[in-house]
């Protein structure tokens, strides 16, 4: 048998040709849903051109849950889930190197996230036998039973807090934070851990997180990669096995966060800073992930200024005025109302002449839509690059934990090229005049100077 350091060793091989062992005929992978007794819920897509398995559990553990006085929690916990592990049976306690070490060893790795919507692990692992039960195992304690070591977390909080003090030093994150503050409305999605809200997050606040969000009911867990349905079954039992079950009881709701309020004027904010380049940023609360418009504002976007140097944006500002290097714009859906974004940066004598050429722009586009052209051209840009959206196992399970997180249908890839070619420019103007307000956006322009 194989010893561990030659597995790893395949490991490390396997991993750097994942990207390149992608099936072409993505469309015949099809999405495989079905719930435990637990409660959790699986979806599995079956890649058997490479011998390793990519899973992503998500709970509803984000960011948009934390108290106001400790914004950052999450992002906390998730950072404290790589410190250590308890003893169990014969099994020691593993502190944050012993437990790097374990993992470089296995030829595997795991980690945590929060994002303002969910809290996910990741695992990826070669599929040989044993070693996939090895990490799996691994990965379930490191999930159920960190050992929160408190002089870890002084540090950690230390570094931290310096690294919150070095940003705010920074233009882009003062406009940003400025902005998000404003467009938010007092919404979770706008608060920002500070130095004050670090130092209120202590170890009990994280244990108690992770005691009610950490439940095998409330998992959803996604799964690429070289096992079948019944091999998939038991990975995710195994996964889940140290955490809270319910007995298919169910688990209790968690309460419900507010929308985000729409913006009923315009709010205009200018920040004195000195800086070589002005920050300039426009928008307002966009929509949820679930906007049955979704497709359209997303061809929509690409065409006003997601789509790089083709974008009318790029086009009017940058091109024939010179006024900027890159103007974009952008929405970010959520379970609630991400921000709609056009950000630029220019001289900051050249702010005010930007942001006005930048006003211009959007609301012609909001008035007229797109003209055939543009919409043809963003047809064939989307469609012609959706390949490249999952030409990897880590791509495509970052798409299958899309459709999990937000219920989307089974064959939602399947028919995502469709989609986007039978839009007509009739749909992206309405669709975008039903979200875009031009009259009441925030703006927020750091660091102009007077001509």
């Amino acid at each position: 048998m194989k010893n561990m350091k030659t597995i790893a060793a395949c490991a490390y091989v396997a991993c750097t040709f994942a990207g390149f062992g992608m099936n072409n005929a993505w469309a015949l992978l099809p999405i495989q849903h079905w719930t435990q007794a637990s409660g959790a819920q699986v979806w599995l897509v079956e890649s058997p051109g490479i011998p390793m398995v990519d899973v992503q559990l998500s709970f509803d553990a984000g960011g948009r849950r934390d108290p106001v006085a400790q914004s950052g929690l999450a992002s906390a916990v998730a950072l404290m889930a790589s410190k250590g592990v308890k003893a169990e049976g014969k099994q020691p306690a593993l502190d944050e190197n012993a437990l790097g070490e374990a993992w470089a060893d296995l030829g595997a790795s795991f980690g945590a996230s929060a994002g303002r919507d969910s809290f996910s692990y990741a695992l990826r692992s070669l599929t040989v036998p044993d070693l996939l039960n090895r990490s799996v195992d691994l990965a379930s304690r490191q999930m159920a039973q960190s050992s929160w070591p408190q002089d870890v977390w002084q540090r950690e909080r230390a570094r931290w807090t310096a690294g919150i003090q070095e940003s705010n030093t920074r233009p882009g994150v003062v406009a940003g934070r400025s902005f998000g503050e404003k467009v938010y409305s007092g919404h979770p999605y706008g608060m920002r851990t500070t130095e004050q809200t670090l130092a209120q997050i202590q170890l009990p606040a994280m244990q108690a997180l992770h005691a009610r969000s950490f439940q095998a009911c409330r998992a959803k867990v996604s799964v690429v990669g070289a096992v079948n349905r019944q091999q998939a079954d038991t990975l995710v039992q195994q996964l889940l096995s140290r955490l809270p079950a319910n007995d298919g009881k169910g688990c209790q709701s968690l309460p419900a966060v507010a929308e985000v309020p729409a913006l009923q004027k315009a709010v205009e904010e200018k920040i004195p800073f000195q800086s070589a380049q002005a920050q300039v940023l426009i928008g307002q609360p966009g929509i949820q992930r679930k906007d049955p418009d979704f497709m359209a504002l997303l061809v929509g976007n690409h065409i006003l200024g997601g789509g790089g140097f083709v974008s009318r944006l790029m086009e009017e500002v940058r091109e024939k005025r010179g006024l900027t290097y890159g103007v974009s714009s952008d929405f970010s859906p959520g379970l609630h109302a991400g921000a709609f974004v056009i950000s630029l940066q220019t001289r900051p004598d050249q702010a005010e002449e930007a942001l006005k050429v930048t006003r211009e722009v959007l609301e012609k586009f909001v008035a007229e839509g797109p003209t055939e052209a543009e919409l043809q051209a963003a047809k064939d840009n989307l469609i012609g690059g959706f390949a490249l959206r999952v030409d990897s196992n880590a791509k495509l399970l970052g798409n299958v934990a899309n459709i999990a997180w937000n219920d989307l249908p089974l064959d939602y890839l399947d028919h995502w090229t469709d989609r986007v070619q039978a839009l007509t420019v009739n749909d992206i103007r309405a669709a975008v005049q039903r979200v875009l307000h031009p009259d009441r956006m925030v703006t927020v322009v750091l660091g102009e100077k007077s001509k």
